[in-house]
């Protein structure tokens, strides 16, 4: 929104050429490039392009080479988070589950904030989503498996996807939310 000094995409652009303020008040458009709180619109109404969410890259970030090695590397970090706190959350119970678990939150949550789209939680998700599961079902004949039939490997499984959901509303209410700023002014 643009203040009384001048600021703002409208004073950038220049003076208005007619249009509804140059018509009005005394002066005749001394107020010209600048809105009053009446006015309302934003970028689109005054024929300017809409802004970009205020959460960072737009929803529909292009794909750079830098940005896919972004999902490469969370890819890979999500199999290991997976790997690490499957054995760190039987073997420190109840502290190696909550450590798995911090791990897990910090990897989605750093993840949405790196990339700063959604994908930065799926991604990392999707990975640690399969490599549980197919951790979960591998069974030896001997009878060896990482997961216990404890309380713990439930909770290391349902905290995760909890954790999985919780970031991707999070980063959700980030990049719809509206811009920080003065209240009225």
């Amino acid at each position: 929104m643009t203040t009384s000094k001048g600021g703002g995409t409208a004073a950038r652009r220049g003076p208005h050429k007619g249009g509804a303020d140059a018509d009005k008040g005394p002066d005749k458009g001394a107020n010209k490039g600048q809105r009053t709180r009446a006015s309302g619109g934003g970028a689109a109404a005054r024929g300017g392009t809409p802004a970009a969410p205020p959460g960072g890259a737009p929803a529909s970030a292009p794909l750079t080479p830098g940005r896919v090695g972004t999902y490469v590397l969370l890819l890979v970090a999500g199999v290991l988070v997976a790997l690490a706190g499957t054995l760190v959350q039987a073997a420190w119970f109840p502290g190696g589950l909550l450590l798995a678990l911090a791990g897990i939150g910090a990897l989605f949550y750093g993840g949405s904030r790196a990339t700063g789209t959604a994908g930065g939680v799926l991604v990392p998700g999707a990975a640690w989503l399969v490599t549980v599961f197919l951790l979960i079902s591998d069974v030896r004949p001997e009878g060896d498996f990482l997961f216990g039939p404890g309380l713990g490997s439930y909770a290391f499984l349902l905290g995760g996807i909890v954790i999985a959901v919780i970031c991707a509303t999070a980063h959700q209410f980030r990049a719809t939310a509206a811009p920080r700023g003065r209240v009225g002014g």
